[in-house]
């Protein structure tokens, strides 16, 4: 039987008819132009901005991989959540470059920086990863969600994950593909509330199922309640080794995390993603200006902290819910006979809450918010690919091109997008594996894009040769690392010979091989931007920290008061006190 009543239906009728009544009303504000459909005119409020880069986050990562950690885990990945610091960064050392170069996306912004190449490199690497990382991720979630939540749902020979998959795709195409980027941060900013409202519902009614947090510390542990766990070794040999070993994996959180490597790579990996990452980064460029910017940013620090309690903490009630026995339908789903957790049953802890803790009415709420979330994510992927195709591809290799032209490709680009997106369910759908492996591709992606954006805003002497050297280099070996994986994570049974580079190229953490791409990638750029020529640093004016002018300072330090220090100081004490709390 569905555990979705009629009350629940009218609950997710009503969002859907005020998130497209929202959308239709931003749609009809649209005038047409490139910059309106692309970056919303440039003139998005901070609230809206902050609303918007959450809701883009907010994805299948949360839902089903966050809320399972915390079931098998505890806390320990709050780690990532707790990277809201990383937009302090966004906002005050980033946005001023990024506001005054005045550019569509990112790649673009490292054409003006370096050269054309760069941003074409950029652009295409940026565009494949979204194809095979966001938009299946993004799938894979709105099926586990439909698969739990109605299981029995079928229309002809589709199933529930069928189902689930395609409407998620469909109706999220629809706004995004009328509306452009202005429809996005609108609905956005809508399904963040309505996100983090269900959310709190979820873990307000577990807590109160279960008897309250002092029951749900009693229960967890200390250990479950450690948010050092990953970083403190339990001792010294094989604690520096970057290669897995068999028998000496209790020093390693979850198998997977050397605590060293957390300490270096989980920082290099928010920095890319929250800073330079067209599809967080072009809500602050649809800004008016660097104050608005700057205040969008610090607004989705705060809301980052969210997860933790909205997330985590969920899959930590269902953890202790089942193991209790309180609930015994979560307890027959995610233990096995010995009272252990099945980690793959743990991966849908949140909407198995949803289903079995929740009360009538507001499970219907608490599933819209998980609709939200899917939702505005895959709107994100959309716009952000089809802005850099139409932007960073079809208008340059059409000069002359007309502003409804533009916006008319955006359109095509973004309906291309969504069947691509619907091309990808049998696929995605025939297991996990591939859902984890797409999860890791990040980590090979990011640190050659960290290097050139970082190294390239705050070293004026590096140029447009070292930069792509380092593009090159850094995505090379990136790509390698890819293809050693695939057979072992694809292939039931592959195995490389142990011992061998290829086994020893697989088996070492992918932290460690991530900040081995970052220092090569580094090394590179430096080098080979020493042996060129340097740049022209007329043209990169106000565009690095060393050719910033007085009058660019001025209006910079204008931008500013002192709310805004406060308000970035009230995140960096937020994420102190988590740090200080969660201590076991």
């Amino acid at each position: 039987m569905s555990t979705i009543t009629w009350v629940d239906w009218s609950v997710i009728g009503a969002y859907f008819a005020i998130l497209f009544g929202l959308a239709w009303w931003v749609i009809r504000q649209n005038r047409n132009t490139a910059d309106d459909y692309f970056l919303a005119g440039r003139n998005l409020s901070w609230w809206i901005i902050g609303g918007s880069i959450f809701a883009s986050n907010i994805g299948s990562e949360h839902l089903v991989g966050l809320a399972g950690s915390g079931t098998t885990d505890g806390v320990a990945m709050a780690h990532y959540e707790l990277h809201a610091w990383c937009l302090l960064v966004l906002a005050w050392l980033l946005v001023p470059f990024y506001m005054r170069s005045r550019v569509f996306t990112m790649p673009e912004f490292l054409e003006r920086r370096f050269n054309p190449t760069s941003r074409w490199v950029l652009s295409l690497i940026t565009l494949v990863a979204y194809i095979v990382t966001k938009l299946a991720v993004g799938i894979f979630a709105g099926g586990v969600v439909f698969q739990v939540l109605l299981p029995e749902m079928r229309v002809g020979p589709l199933n529930s994950f069928w189902v689930g998959s395609i409407l998620v795709v469909v109706l999220t195409g629809v706004y995004t593909i009328l509306g452009g980027l202005r429809a996005v941060a609108y609905t956005e900013a809508l399904q963040t509330g309505v996100l983090v409202l269900g959310s709190l519902l979820v873990t307000v009614f577990g807590l109160i199922e279960l008897g309250g947090w002092s029951e749900l510390r009693r229960i967890c542990g200390s250990e479950m309640f450690n948010l050092w766990k990953p970083l403190v070794p339990a001792g010294v040999d094989g604690t520096w080794a970057p290669v897995k070993e068999a028998g000496r994996m209790a020093w390693y959180f979850n198998d997977n995390y050397p605590w060293l490597s957390m300490l270096f790579c989980a920082p290099v990996i928010g920095l890319w993603y929250w800073c330079t990452d067209q599809y967080i980064v072009q809500r602050a460029l649809g800004a008016p200006n660097e104050t608005e910017a700057r205040r969008g940013a610090i607004c989705a620090a705060y809301l980052k902290l969210l997860p933790v309690f909205i997330f985590i903490i969920p899959g930590m009630i269902c953890f202790a819910l089942a193991k209790s026995g309180q609930n015994a339908a979560l307890q027959q789903i995610i233990m096995d006979g010995e009272g252990q957790v099945i980690r793959d049953q743990a991966q849908q802890a949140f909407p198995l809450l949803v289903a079995h803790a929740l009360p009538v009415g507001v499970r219907g709420m608490v599933v819209a918010g998980l609709l939200a979330a899917l939702m505005s994510s895959l709107a994100g992927a959309f716009n952000a690919s089809a802005t850099l195709f139409t932007i960073d591809f079809y208008s340059k290799i059409h000069q002359n091109v007309t502003q409804h032209q533009l916006v008319w490709i955006g359109r095509v680009a973004t309906a291309v997008m969504v069947l691509i997106g619907l091309l990808w369910i049998p696929v995605i759908q025939g297991g996990k594996g591939l859902y984890d492996y797409l999860q890791g591709v990040q980590a090979y992606l990011a640190p050659p894009i960290f290097t050139v954006f970082f190294l390239g805003v705050f070293w004026k002497r590096l140029n447009g040769a070292g930069c792509l050297a380092a593009l090159l280099v850094g995505f090379v070996m990136g790509l390698f690392r890819l293809a050693v994986d695939t057979p072992v994570k694809l292939i039931e049974g592959f195995q490389y010979t142990e011992g061998s580079f290829l086994w020893i190229v697989n088996n070492t953490f992918f932290q460690y091989y991530s900040i081995l791409i970052l220092i090569v990638s580094a090394v590179v750029m430096i080098v080979v931007s020493y042996a060129t020529r340097p740049p022209d640093y007329e043209s990169i004016s106000g565009l690095t920290l060393g050719t910033v002018t007085d009058e660019h300072r001025r209006a910079s330090r204008s931008s500013w008061g002192t709310g805004d220090v406060v308000a970035s100081l009230g995140v960096l004490v937020a994420i102190l006190a988590a740090y200080l709390y969660f201590t076991g």
